[in-house]
């Protein structure tokens, strides 16, 4: 086999190597993110088709208008929220919900720990809508 051709091929199995050892990491960051969201579940469910609780059901969160979720009252500043929830924005509203939506309800102060967003942010990507 001759060099042009040897180089493709081992570009293809670093590509793949990488990809099968961030898969686990992933994985790992959102059972960790699993774990840190028992102490959100006192508000929030994450079960699809479940009613809201105390507050809106997080199922789906991720890619969803801010304030849309149906069947939970939403205060005016976070009915009002123009954007959807990406991992940015979901990272910026843990670390200070009330910095994002000024007047929003939710009562908790945020999360000060970028590792344990990360990880919270992972587990909310694995929930269905």
């Amino acid at each position: 086999m001759t060099a042009g051709r040897i180089f493709p091929v081992i570009r293809l199995a670093a590509g793949i190597a990488a990809l099968c050892s961030v898969a686990p990491a992933a994985a790992q960051q959102a059972a960790a993110g699993a774990t840190l969201f028992k102490r959100c579940a006192i508000c929030h469910s994450v079960t699809p088709g479940k009613g809201v609780t105390l507050g809106p059901n997080l199922a789906g969160i991720v890619g969803r208008k801010a304030g849309a979720q149906t069947g939970f009252t939403y205060s005016k500043a976070m009915a009002g929220a123009p954007f959807k929830w990406d991992q940015a924005k979901l990272d910026a509203f843990l670390a200070r919900p009330q910095a994002v939506v000024p007047g929003n309800r939710m009562a908790f102060a945020g999360m000060s720990n970028t590792a344990e967003r990360a990880q919270l942010i992972a587990y909310l990507k694995t929930l269905g809508k």
